[in-house]
């Protein structure tokens, strides 16, 4: 069983620093119909995964300049308190809820990964405290963008956080479009940063899981081991591969496991 855990880790792990949405979309679909967990124990192992996941990640894109650290750190304040109170509420709600909850969320993320485009960032000559350097993956050249509503930004983490502890899953498949189309951040960076504040949010979810007693610390030191190795494989893969045609196929895949979430929310798996 644990070599079987430490593969899904591995597995979920590249998935989710290839595409940006964090592991949990795997995670959690497994846990529940192959292992058995309830809803709240999947999550709160799925997001011990994450912290790993971002570990790995985010000690590549820190190093190489891609997150925006500031950034990250200012949305975490809201999102980190989102995340608390979402885990709270997950250890009282019944599983079909939470199952229904997570589908809904796979079904968001895929339909984001069909229907959006992701926002081109022209190059900004402006100034101020918000504004950023960042290298243009094209021609290697270092431009600039200046964030903005990051007030309305800080709000919307705040559910972001929530929903992250509640259904296991990183918050990227919010983060990510949040950062890009509503503040104006290259999508580069915005997935860089997103991979960054994953770990910050899993661990302020996880630690509630954790103390209601909720977390199984065997499932989760397993899952943990494999999400690391695998954030690891995916940087390296990143770098090598364009995700971007993937996405609409990998959309198909999230779509059909929303469908097996529910049939399992319905008593029917």
């Amino acid at each position: 069983m644990i070599l079987a855990l430490v593969a899904i880790g591995i597995g979920a792990s590249v998935i989710g620093t290839i595409f940006g949405l964090g592991g949990g979309i795997i995670f959690i679909p497994v846990l529940t119909v192959l292992f058995g967990l309830s809803a709240s124990e999947a999550a709160a192992v799925s997001l011990v995964g994450i912290i790993a996941t971002s570990t790995g990640a985010a000690s590549v894109y820190v190093k190489n300049g891609s997150s925006n650290v500031r950034l990250g750190l200012l949305l975490e304040i809201t999102t980190s308190v989102g995340a608390m109170a979402g885990a709270f509420i997950a250890v009282y709600l019944a599983s079909q809820v939470l199952l229904c909850i997570f589908a809904c969320v796979l079904f968001y993320s895929a339909a984001n990964m069909i229907f959006r485009r992701e926002r081109v960032i022209a190059d900004s000559k402006e100034g101020g405290d918000m504004s950023f350097p960042y290298t243009d993956g094209k021609d290697r050249a270092v431009k600039r963008y200046n964030i903005i509503n990051v007030k309305s930004g800080l709000l919307i983490c705040t559910g972001a956080g929530a929903l992250s502890s509640m259904t296991g899953v990183g918050g990227g498949a919010i983060k990510v479009p949040l950062m890009n189309i509503h503040m104006h951040v290259p999508i580069k960076v915005a997935s860089a940063t997103s991979s960054y504040m994953i770990g910050i949010t899993a661990f302020s979810g996880a630690i509630i899981f954790f103390i209601h007693g909720s977390l199984l610390l065997d499932y989760a030191g397993a899952i943990a081991v494999g999400a690391l190795l695998g954030s690891m494989i995916g940087t390296r893969i990143t770098r090598m591969i364009d995700a971007g045609p993937m996405r609409k196929y990998f959309s198909i895949l999230l779509l059909a496991i929303a469908v097996i979430i529910l049939l399992e929310a319905g008593g029917m798996l």
